[in-house]
């Protein structure tokens, strides 16, 4: 079925008969009359009212702009006592206080659609902390007020984490409520099968980004009447009746099913209705820092980037080095007690290093802790059909060439960490895809060679979903993802999230 913005086709009666349902004439929200949605089923099902997110975002929001009051308050309190009286000092830091919670919601803070899920809310508080710093700055420095170095050099940036933790503890818990199907967004779907399949798999298998799929609005009718074990709720001419008979928060269009004036007037619709529109385009594993809508002509022109900034590749190699250095004088106390522990454990050196390819093919010389016995690499041929790893990629939880003490070092991934001078040196990366091997590139199909445009990376999107327990095909996916998606703060967010991965010690053998 094809959706013009002037017609818009209705399942036919042996087709709703089929699919079980009454069949009842509704308005299509293509016809030029005005439609008007009718919120039936959502009113008489209060328990299904707690348990979305349009019920308890706005309290999230409520709560978020709270904690912020009060811990600028207290910050301000305390950063100004020592330098003004207690009445002063308590009035300042309300004003502060209120300059602050400004500023986030200024910076899109206390959005319920930046509210629970990515980055959007810390980049709002970061903002707000640069930003009343600089304003302290300028009070103190050209307007001569008595503005203590204490509050800019220390309140702000205790406040910035403290806010950033309150809301990190905040998401976990909301996460864990909507991984139990509460605090959801009720999601309608529409579009045909395979596009509609796709967004219905990747939004299930996440529940914590919190959309839980209702039904599809499609053309496509099967004997199954289902698509990616979701019903099919009618036809997209219903789309905006569904939206209304289920409350749906969010309808979500994929591929082409609607699209031009068609799509146009099916905001309108869904706008009347109050209900969100959001546009699954066909450019997959594509993120927002690489995208841009560029307003021309009358039109909404969306740019992709197609290759990195070289300032954010100079902030880049400028933060591993710096990061790489520093962890590795932390750090070089337990890489000498693993490196004793070796040599007395085990005949051979306490370094292995082995040939590795970097970016653009580039090879390299890759140093580890040796965790395995010196006749490993002869061995590998005798076990490559005991692999518990699909694809290229030989891994085995019982390895037998591996030694006691490197169990323990591949349980905590210190055995990785000489890789650090690699970093230093310039051959990787904190974060990327891991180096693989000169034998699996040269078994690479075509889009897995993208890897490679990248530097290795020391930990990476595998490191934080799962490493070793992941097939082959999930570790390219999600290699690729980061190679087209990367940015600084994606780095950041890796990193935070890779000491979390090596503490619970999941898919590390």
């Amino acid at each position: 079925m094809t959706l013009t913005a002037d017609h818009a086709s209705v399942p036919h009666s042996d087709d709703a008969e089929r699919r079980g349902r009454a069949i009842e004439p509704r308005r299509s929200w293509a016809s030029p009359q005005p439609f008007v949605a009718r919120r039936t089923r959502f009113n008489s099902n209060p328990e299904l009212e707690a348990r979305t997110w349009r019920s308890r975002g706005h309290r999230y929001a409520e709560v978020a702009l709270s904690v912020d009051f009060v811990l600028a308050l207290g910050m301000g309190v305390a950063a100004l006592a020592p330098t003004f009286a207690p009445a002063t000092a308590f009035g300042l830091a309300v004003v502060g206080a209120l300059v602050f919670v400004g500023l986030v919601g200024a910076f899109h803070g206390y959005r319920a659609a930046s509210l629970g899920d990515g980055p959007a809310e810390f980049q709002a508080v970061g903002r707000a902390a640069l930003t009343s710093a600089v304003l302290l700055m300028v009070l103190g420095y050209l307007v001569g007020a008595a503005v203590p170095r204490l509050a800019v050099l220390v309140g702000v940036p205790l406040l910035a984490l403290s806010s950033a933790a309150v809301r990190h503890r905040r998401r976990q818990l909301l996460h864990r409520r909507r991984r139990a199907g509460e605090s959801m967004m009720t999601t309608i779907v529409v579009g045909d099968a395979a596009p509609a399949a796709r967004v219905i798999r990747d939004l299930t298998g996440a529940p914590h980004h919190g959309y839980r799929v209702e039904g599809v609005c499609s053309a496509a009718i099967d004997d199954s009447d289902q698509i990616a074990d979701a019903p099919i709720l009618g036809g997209v001419a219903d789309v905006v009746q569904v939206a209304a008979d289920h409350a749906a928060e969010v309808v979500i269009v994929t591929g082409t099913s609607i699209s031009g004036a068609a799509l146009r007037r099916l905001s309108w619709a869904l706008g009347r209705a109050g209900t969100h529109l959001v546009v699954a385009p066909d450019l997959i594993e594509v993120a927002a820092p690489r995208l841009t809508v560029r307003p021309t002509a009358g039109l909404s022109l969306l740019e992709v980037e197609v290759d990195s900034p070289r300032p954010r590749l100079v902030a880049k190699s400028v933060i591993d080095v710096v990061l790489a250095t520093i962890i590795a004088l932390a750090v070089a106390p337990i890489v000498a007690l693993a490196a004793l522990l070796i040599r007395a454990t085990s005949e051979g050196p306490a370094f292995y290093r082995q040939t590795r390819v970097g970016v653009d093919g580039e090879r390299f010389t890759m140093w580890k802790l040796r965790t395995m016995f010196v006749d490993a690499d002869r061995r590998r041929a005798e076990l490559a059909d005991q692999s518990d790893r699909d694809g290229l990629m030989f891994k085995m939880k019982h390895d037998p060439r591996v030694t006691p003490v490197g169990r323990i070092l591949r349980r905590f991934s210190i055995d990785e960490l000489p890789q650090l001078w690699n970093v230093v040196r310039g051959d990787m990366s904190l974060v990327g895809p891991r180096p693989p091997l000169e034998c699996e590139v040269d078994a690479y199909e075509d889009q897995v060679h993208r890897r490679l445009r990248v530097k290795p990376g020391l930990t990476g999107l595998w490191q934080v979903s799962g490493r070793a327990d992941l097939s082959w095909d999930e570790s390219v996916r999600l290699d690729l993802r980061y190679v087209d998606n990367w940015s600084v703060s994606m780095d950041l967010l890796i990193l935070w999230k890779t000491g979390r991965a090596v503490l619970k010690a999941s898919g590390a053998y």
